[in-house]
């Protein structure tokens, strides 16, 4: 990737990133959106749904990246939730040590931010489940309008993440923001960016070798 590409990418995500806080910080000052929800780890919501989900959605999306490859139109869309999985997850991990603001389960009020340990936002699984239905949702949604189910995804992991007491609302509402912005940035490059960084060999798909 050239170093005007990288340039392009890294002020990208930095706009996203300061775009997106500012609006949740907005909305938790003045919508008075955050309290706490009363926890509940029973049935679905329970902490092992949470991270069976997770690790799907990261085994479907790479899983499937390597197995059609970038050539196939399902494949390109799978490498395409790899950078917006990749980028998000980075991104919100910066916002995390940037604003620093405790946890529901702290005790501390929705008003704590830049506290020491303080790493509850945004909600970095919701970032995850949002920038990988987004570039499937983006390249197939009018074709088959049923897959814009997969919105329930990242609200299933929204609501579970404020049940756990581990997040609040703007939270979980900046990780969405963030993965969906994210997740739509990557469906707009030709070529996404780990197609370009990794051997041909793993891009082609293995599919093409059996």
């Amino acid at each position: 990737m050239s170093a005007r590409s990288l340039a392009f990418l890294s002020g990208t995500c930095r706009r996203l990133i300061v775009a997106t806080a500012l609006t949740m910080v907005s909305l938790t000052a003045h919508a008075g959106l955050d309290h706490v929800i009363g926890y509940d780890q029973s049935g679905i919501w329970n902490r092992n749904v949470q991270l069976a989900l997770e690790y799907s959605v990261i085994a479907t999306a790479v899983g499937g990246a390597l197995w059609l490859g970038n050539d196939n139109e399902l494949g390109h869309t799978f490498w395409q939730t790899v950078d917006a999985g990749a980028i998000s997850a980075v991104a919100a991990q910066a916002m995390k040590y940037t604003f620093r603001r405790a946890r529901p389960n702290s005790g501390q009020g929705p008003d704590a931010w830049f506290v020491s340990g303080g790493d509850s936002f945004p909600s970095g699984e919701v970032t995850l489940q949002a920038s990988f239905v987004t570039p499937i949702i983006v390249n197939y949604g009018r074709r088959y309008p049923w897959v814009w189910a997969l919105e329930l995804l990242p609200a299933y992991d929204a609501v579970a993440r404020m049940k756990a007491q581990a997040h609040w609302q703007t939270d979980v509402l900046a990780g969405w923001a963030l993965g969906t912005a994210v997740g739509y940035l990557a469906t707009t490059w030709d070529t996404p960016i780990f197609v370009q960084i990794l051997p041909h060999g793993l891009t082609v798909g293995f599919s093409k070798r059996f």
